[in-house]
Formats: C-alpha cells, sequence, structure tokens
C-alpha cells in the first residue's frame, strides 16, 4: 500500500477465500484486516468488503520514491573527510605478500584456551560486565612492566590506556591534540593509516624526509611555524626500516620540551628485531613527559585479538582515558584478563622469541628468493627487523603495473608510492613474509615472477 503496489479503492480478497489460500484460519484474516483497518490503512464496509484506503500519505510516498532516495548522504565536514579517506582495510584470509600480518598458524591456540577457562572460572559473570574505560588494571601492569623491560620505556600502569588498536590510538590523539588545521611533522614516506587518522581529523600534515638514520630533524627545527606534535617510527620507520639515531631522538625531545609540543611514537613491530638488541623507545629518553607511545599485539600475537594501547603523558590519562570512553566503552574483559595472564606466565615473551626465529628465517629464504628469481627486476632491501621486506623496483616496469600485475596474479604488494606524501619516491613495493612458509614464498615468488617476465619487453 505505501509503495503503491495496491492503490486506493483496490479491493482485497474476502477473508474466507484469502484464508483458504494462505492455509490459515479465517480468525488470522480477519485479525490482520482490524489492525490494517485500526490504523486507517483500509477501510471497511459490510456487504462491501474490504478496500485500500484513499489517503493522500500513500500517493505521497509514491511520487517521493524509496526512503532514502538515491543521492549520496549529506555528511558533516569532518564525516567527509572520513569518508573520503577510504578508511584502512585489511584482508580477512591474507594472500602472500601482504605485509605487517604475524604467522596465526603458530599461535599456542590450545594453551590461550586453557588461560581463557581459568579466567572464566575465577572471574565467573564479573567477565561478562562492563569493564574499566582505560583498561583491565593487571593488564595495564602486565604491559608496563614488558615496555619497561624489554623496550627502555618509563611506564606506571596508571599511564596505560589500554584499547582496541593502535589504529584508535592514532584517532584519538588526532582528535584530542588537535585542532583543525593545526599542523603535525609526520615522515615521508609514512604508514598511510596514520596520514589518514590525522587528515581526516583535519590536521595539517607536514611531510618531513626520512634517510638511513631515519627522520631528518633540521627542517623541523629550524621550521618558524608552531605544529602541535611529530609522528614517528623510530624503532623500525614504515616502510624503509630505518632506526632514529640516538642523536636526533634526543633533539626531537629537546624540540618537544621548548615548544610544548607532543611526540607519538608508534613502535608497531619493535619485537621482531633480528641482529641485535633492538634500540630502547624514546618515551624512556623523555625525561618532559611530552611522549605518546603506541603498542599493538596485533603484529606480535594475532589481529584478532583487537587490543593494542597507548602510554600517556601523566596529564593526558583522563582526558584520552574520557574520550575514549565516547567511542567504544572499553576494551572487551574477557580477552584483556586472558592476555594479562598470558603476559604474567611468560607465554608472551617466549612466543615472541620463537616467532623472531622463524620469521628471521624466513626473511633470508625471501631475500634469496627475491635475488635469485626477481633480480632482474628489482633490488630487495634487508630490513634488521619487521615483517616486511621492500624492494625497489629497477629502471623498465611500472609501479602501478608491477602491482596490478601481481594481484591479477593472485599475490598482494603494496606499492611504495602510494606512501609519499612530500613528492614522489622510489618506485617499490612491500613484501610480506612472516605469515608465509618457505615452501609458500617459494611458490608465490615464481608466480611474480612469471608475471614479470611477461611484462618485460621481448
Amino acid at each position: 500500500m505505501l509503495d503503491g503496489a495496491l492503490g486506493a479503492g483496490k479491493p482485497l480478497p474476502a477473508s474466507r477465500a484469502l484464508a483458504r489460500s494462505l492455509g490459515v484460519s479465517r480468525d488470522t484474516v480477519e485479525a490482520a484486516y482490524a489492525q490494517l483497518h485500526a490504523e486507517g490503512f483500509i477501510e471497511r464496509r459490510v456487504g462491501s468488503g474490504s478496500s485500500v484506503a484513499a489517503i493522500e500519505d500513500f500517493s505521497r510516498a509514491r511520487r517521493i520514491g524509496p526512503v532514502g532516495g538515491t543521492g549520496p548522504a549529506r555528511l558533516s565536514r569532518r564525516g567527509s573527510a572520513l569518508f573520503e579517506s577510504g578508511g584502512v582495510r585489511e584482508t580477512p584470509v591474507p594472500m602472500p605478500f601482504a605485509h605487517g600480518v604475524p604467522d596465526t598458524r603458530r599461535f599456542p591456540l590450545v594453551l590461550w584456551e586453557r588461560l581463557e577457562r581459568q579466567v572464566l572460572k575465577d572471574s565467573g559473570s564479573r567477565a561478562l560486565l562492563h569493564g574499566d574505560p582505560q583498561g583491565a588494571e593487571v593488564l595495564r601492569r602486565a604491559i608496563a612492566d614488558y615496555i619497561n623491560l624489554e623496550r627502555g620505556a618509563r611506564a606506571a600502569p596508571e599511564q596505560v590506556l589500554v584499547l582496541t588498536s593502535s589504529q584508535q590510538a592514532m584517532m584519538l590523539c588526532a582528535l584530542l591534540l588537535f585542532d583543525p588545521g593545526e599542523r603535525l611533522f609526520i615522515e615521508d614516506p609514512a604508514y598511510y593509516g596514520a596520514r589518514k587518522a590525522f587528515a581526516a581529523a583535519g590536521v595539517e600534515t607536514v611531510p618531513i624526509a626520512v634517510d638511513s638514520q631515519g627522520i631528518v630533524v633540521e627542517p623541523i627545527l629550524a621550521d618558524p611555524q608552531a605544529a602541535r606534535a611529530v609522528f614517528l617510527t623510530p624503532s623500525h620507520q614504515f616502510p624503509t626500516g630505518a632506526t632514529l639515531t640516538l642523536e636526533r631522538r634526543l633533539a626531537l625531545i629537546d624540540w618537544a620540551a621548548q615548544h610544548q609540543a607532543w611526540i607519538i611514537e608508534d613502535d608497531y613491530d619493535s619485537e621482531f628485531h633480528y641482529e641485535g638488541r633492538p634500540t630502547a623507545c624514546m618515551q624512556g629518553l623523555d625525561r618532559h613527559e611530552r611522549t605518546l607511545y603506541i603498542g599493538t599485539f596485533t603484529k606480535s600475537l594475532f589481529p584478532g585479538l583487537r587490543i593494542g594501547y597507548v602510554v600517556l603523558p601523566s596529564a593526558l590519562v583522563q582526558p584520552m582515558t574520557n574520550a575514549r570512553s565516547l567511542m567504544d566503552g572499553h576494551t572487551a574483559v574477557i580477552a584483556q584478563l586472558t592476555l594479562a595472564r598470558f603476559m604474567e606466565g611468560g607465554h608472551f615473551g617466549a612466543h615472541v622469541r620463537t616467532m623472531r626465529g622463524i620469521y628471521a628465517q624466513r626473511r633470508d629464504v625471501l631475500v634469496t628468493l627475491v635475488r635469485q628469481h626477481l633480480g632482474a627486476w628489482v633490488e630487495p632491501q634487508v630490513p634488521a627487523g619487521g615483517l616486511q621486506l621492500a624492494c625497489m623496483l629497477k629502471a623498465g616496469l611500472s609501479e602501478d603495473m608491477v602491482v596490478a600485475a601481481a594481484r591479477q596474479a593472485g599475490v598482494a604488494l603494496l606499492g611504495l608510492s602510494a606512501l609519499h606524501a612530500g613528492g614522489p619516491g622510489g618506485a617499490g613495493f612491500m613484501m610480506g613474509f612472516a605469515a608465509y612458509t618457505p615452501l609458500e614464498l617459494e611458490t608465490a615468488v615464481l608466480t611474480l615472477a612469471r608475471a614479470f617476465a611477461a611484462m618485460s619487453p621481448r
């Protein structure tokens, strides 16, 4: 009736006939007709049966068309920016060489299930209730203990905010630390998720070049305009793999203290360092409390866990916690308590050490395969850590064509050019290796070699 399929005055079937047709009782049809009549949809007259009521609202609905129309939704400026960013989406089932993906097949799932059962047994229905927006105290303590010992941080449990991801941490930083139009220094190239988060919040991102020693600090120190913060991946720069030198770290810490600016440190995969000990985090060097340290368990354990964290300067703990509570309330309690037991029992450290050895082997296998089968087209940049390998294209191949041809062949490559904001960088792509066995790596490299060969001039 509302769509106009049954127009005004259209007679309805007799209740007895309709009941027989539908295989229901006549009382059911009579009850339905009575309800339609009570709501004004139909008219009923003794001896004339029932018909669709002539109501202006019906004809107007037909003229307007379906609810919602066909045009685009009217969004706010911030809503438009969020939409136009394209979001950050990961492949549910990654294919070689998806970057930043750990090997979930090696995760000790049986142990995790046992710890989760212990949590449910000990906590009972309390684990099913709302959690603390800042995070379970037992997990915050475990995180602080771990990063103080392994990353050289200076963190108290009261400074830790447990989140669902490092991406959420970046979005919180963008919303709480900046007004639209304020400036942020950011590495160039940089992680696309960070740039999208800040840009969507209306932040002006100022790209700063990266060299073999990390972000170049001279443009930051010499810039006469105020900037609210600098975003860094100092331990393992994404995507170049460079480590920020101590001299540059100290210079940025002094800059932040002098200008009352913030350092946003994303330590996304520092657990996996294959040559010597990893460099300590900047947060541990910063005695002025100007550094926000972001970490995640997505890469060290498994993406589906959805637990990340940020270690905050004391002055930001309550503002960030309040803002987080407006976003999604809190992180799942059962997962937090299970992770806390996993860490307290020494299982997290043991798992990381095991996977570090496996990933180092896979990195070496991939480097050998690339040099053997793709050496005519690319030059691998061997990383000291991380879950992916950067390859620079030699002359003769277009990055866009290479990435498209790989996708057509069932191989995922992340092009490097899109990660640059301050001008075109070197053409190349990222190859994730952590989630794939040596045989899977070999199969994918050979597939890529055939795709490259088909593109090359004969």
